[in-house]
């Protein structure tokens, strides 16, 4: 009886506790065949290419996976789905959050780039160093799988890994030309030395050695301008070299020889500079064919006038002070045109501008033809002839009588003075044309006026200028852009300190400052009586001992605490020799100096500079083509 009451009770149990259990199997089979331990393990196991990169996985705490979406994030491995012999349940499924579709499909694209760049960084040849190969084996992807709201993953790379390929990886640039050019060298002193020219057999493989390679290189500058055999030939003349370093393994005498060749080096390139240097004074010097031709042609045209066509109109404003008026002393009509386009283009009212040009006899007829035949707008324009100041004479200056002298001209054009290089720049023929200093005889070529702004023929207005003619002088008679931002630009660099006059007179840091645009107050000028002393230095520089010529050092004795410093925007220097003027400085400055021997209308002028001067110069002008004038 016993026995069978527990016979009911227990197919009665085993009647309610197998769907329980039939349905626990089911659930956990679906969830995941493996525990939570073997994923972590597979996962950080993963190895590509025989090379174990473990995978870190930052895992957080997150609800559970609803079943009933199905198993989200799958990841295969490499292995899993190159076999088709695994089923699906055996498939390593990798459940890594359990987010929307849209999400997923992020995450899932994410994943896909990580394993793809890790494979890709594996895959690439190994072209470092063997110190290097070892320390990147010892490295190992550090990737980082954190599983945020968003469901995206970030992956870090190490940075050390990074910069050891890239230390590897890193060349010279034309390393081949490089080295090419090195072996020429070392070629050289080995044919120079007693040891190798014993060596007949040698002397000759080198010197077809040599050969090679100096027609691989004679026209390639970077390595792809080399030929297909450009390794070969450096491969041979290495092993030819190595010969060489058999034969003499004395170094000392090596290090003599080098010596030697770079003492020489050094000499040649100090020769090729002074001829540099002259070439360019000579050319600086001369008249470009066009720019004579052009004035001939005006002239020509010109006295086929009639007088009443040659007079300039507005003549009355010559003498107003209540207009802008602009001194202007020049031989050279193209430069002059600039200054003056330039000047109307961005004045606010040109009609209020009055420009006073100043030229030589040669050039007289020419500039006034210009400017009948090109009238600058509303502007006014006056141009006289230097050799119509009877004023002007050497009794009355003693810059014209000392231009004329015999010590004068023997210094400009006997040839015995070609070769020094510390006077080439003072042997200009500007230095002899009395235009260059007229700018001492303001108040007497404009007597009426009571200011005026000096501008060089070498200069390019950009903005109005007329607020200069408001700028307080504070009792100055010179109103100019100082220019001792550097160390060559103070009175020690233009007037010799050696002199007690003028060590005692001056201080040798002053600052400098420059010609090409100056505000001159004529009032206070004829009350300080400038001229004279102008001239009383000019007497005491007869032999030329206080300065060189020029006309910067006088000007910085004459206006000696007399120069009111303006604002550096108004003008900016060094177009004309200097090819890292600041490009911002350039475009703020109201006015822009080519100073220097690189005058843009020269072929030899600064390319980058050309366009601000040229662009005011009317190529398609009749004179300007028949004088074939091109930018």
């Amino acid at each position: 009886m016993v026995t069978f009451r527990n016979l009911v009770l227990f197919f009665l149990l085993l009647t309610v506790a197998a769907p329980i259990l039939l349905y626990t199997d089911s659930y956990t089979s679906t969830k995941t065949p493996f525990s939570k331990r073997e994923f972590l393990e597979d996962v950080t196991s993963l190895t590509f290419n025989s090379e174990e990169n473990r995978l870190n996985l930052l895992y957080r705490e997150s609800p559970p996976v609803d079943v009933r979406r199905g198993v989200v994030g799958v990841v295969y491995s490499k292995q899993d789905s190159d076999s088709p012999s695994i089923t699906r349940d055996q498939v390593s499924a990798r459940v890594l959050s359990a987010t929307d579709d849209e999400t997923q499909s992020k995450t899932d694209d994410t994943i896909k780039q990580v394993t793809d760049h890790a494979v890709s960084e594996i895959d690439k040849p190994n072209v470092m160093h063997a110190s290097d190969e070892k320390a990147q084996n010892g490295e190992r992807m550090h990737v980082q799988l954190t599983q945020k709201t968003s469901g995206k993953v970030d992956v870090q790379e190490p940075k050390d890994s990074a910069a050891d390929k890239e230390r590897g990886n890193v060349m010279m640039p034309d390393a081949q030309v490089r080295h090419l050019k090195d072996q020429l060298i070392r070629a050289k002193v080995y044919l120079s030395l007693p040891a190798a020219k014993a060596n007949a057999h040698f002397v000759r493989e080198l010197r077809l050695r040599v050969k090679e390679v100096q027609r691989l290189v004679v026209d390639a500058s970077k390595d792809s301008d080399l030929p297909k055999n450009a390794i070969e030939k450096l491969k041979a003349m290495e092993q030819t070299l190595a010969k060489g370093k058999e034969i003499q393994d004395d170094c000392s005498t090596v290090v003599k020889k080098l010596r030697a060749m770079l003492h020489s080096a050094e000499e040649q390139l100090h020769v090729h500079k002074k001829q540099a240097m002259f070439l360019t004074q000579l050319t600086a010097k001369t008249i470009p064919k066009g720019l004579h031709c052009l004035p001939l042609r005006l002239t020509s045209d010109y006295y086929a006038l009639n007088s009443s066509a040659q007079q300039f109109p507005n003549q009355e404003k010559l003498e107003d002070n209540q207009l802008y008026h602009y001194a202007l002393f020049s031989d050279n009509v193209l430069a002059t045109s600039v200054v003056v386009n330039s000047t109307i283009t961005n004045a606010k009212h040109p009609s209020k501008h009055v420009f006073h040009i100043v030229t030589d006899r040669l050039n007289y007829a020419a500039m006034r033809m210009w400017f009948l035949d090109n009238p600058p707008g509303k502007a006014t324009i006056q141009v006289q002839n230097v050799e119509e100041f009877t004023w002007l004479n050497s009794s009355y200056s003693p810059v014209l009588k000392q231009l004329s002298s015999r010590s004068m001209i023997d210094y400009y054009f006997r040839a015995h003075h070609a070769n020094s290089d510390s006077n080439l720049k003072f042997r200009n023929p500007k230095y002899l044309s009395i235009l260059n200093h007229l700018r001492f005889y303001l108040p007497e070529i404009f007597p009426k006026l009571s200011k005026v702004l000096f501008l060089d023929d070498d200069i390019v207005v950009q903005k109005d200028l007329s607020g200069l003619w408001s700028v307080d002088l504070k009792g100055n008679v010179n109103g100019a852009v100082e220019t001792c931002g550097e160390s060559f630009h103070r009175f020690d660099r233009y007037l010799n300190f050696s002199n007690p006059l003028i060590s005692k007179n001056f201080d040798p840091r002053a600052c400098g400052w420059a010609y090409g645009m100056n505000v001159f107050d004529l009032d206070e000028w004829k009350r300080q009586n400038i001229t004279e002393v102008y001239h009383r230095w000019q007497n005491l520089n007869q032999d030329r001992d206080l300065w060189k010529l020029g006309t910067l050092p006088p000007g910085l004795i004459t206006f000696w605490k007399r120069t009111y410093p303006l604002d550096r925007k108004w003008h900016v220097l060094g177009l004309g020799y200097n090819p890292s003027v600041n490009q911002r400085d350039i475009e703020r400055a109201a006015v822009v100096h080519y100073n220097g021997n690189l005058k843009p209308w020269l072929e030899i002028g600064i390319p980058k500079y050309r366009g601000i001067w040229s662009k005011h110069v009317d190529y398609e002008h009749v004179y300007l083509r028949d004088c074939n004038i091109n930018p």
